[in-house]
């Protein structure tokens, strides 16, 4: 590794360190452009005027004069006023109210309960953890009665465990029966001669 990248602080890959240190560079000096004077930019291209029109041919320019003469009253049709629409349209009223969903409707009748919380048990004290809702375990529990059941079954039963974790019996008997600790063995060595091939 390179150790001006390293007294940088910068990600490297393993193949060639300088290279990243020159992408992490390069994506900061180009962010910094990209960025300068960005509001001032904004009003200025807001502000513009907004494009006209492309100019037509002058063969669309004829033919559209002949439409036009020719129809007087559709151009005058198109600029008219209808008092009786106008009328109409202010007599319209749109009141208009978002609906309701249904979970906050349930929201709104029952006042929720405060949930019942209990401290972690053990000595594997998370920093994160204050409290555990009661009906849920830490990892670090679920593991530690994972194991404290596989190594004495007798004395950690699926009731004492529920009535120490204030868990549901059924989803207690659950874990136990659908999930394990990982165990290693280590199988000794036997000195077994080998099977002489015919």
């Amino acid at each position: 590794m390179c150790p001006e990248v390293a007294l940088a602080g910068f990600p490297t890959c393993g193949v060639n360190p300088r290279a990243s240190w020159c992408k992490a560079m390069g994506a900061a000096v180009v962010r910094a452009i990209k960025n300068f004077n960005l509001e001032n930019r904004a009003a200025r291209e807001i502000s513009k005027a907004k494009p006209s029109a492309a100019p037509r041919h002058p063969s669309t320019r004829s033919l559209l004069r002949e439409q036009m003469s020719g129809q007087a009253d559709i151009k005058g049709e198109i600029v008219r006023k209808d008092d009786k629409l106008l009328s109409l349209l202010r007599d319209v009223y749109v009141n208009s109210r978002d609906p309701v969903s249904s979970a906050q409707d349930k929201d709104a009748r029952t006042p929720t309960e405060p949930k019942e919380f209990r401290l972690p048990k053990g000595n594997h004290f998370d920093i994160n953890i204050e409290n555990i809702p009661k009906g849920k375990v830490s990892i670090v529990e679920a593991l530690t009665l994972l194991n404290n059941h596989k190594l004495s079954p007798d004395t950690w039963t699926a009731e004492k465990i529920a009535e120490e974790y204030h868990l549901e019996q059924k989803d207690v008997n659950s874990v136990l029966k659908y999930f394990t600790t990982f165990e290693v063995k280590i199988l000794p060595s036997e000195d077994k001669k080998a099977i002489q091939s015919k």
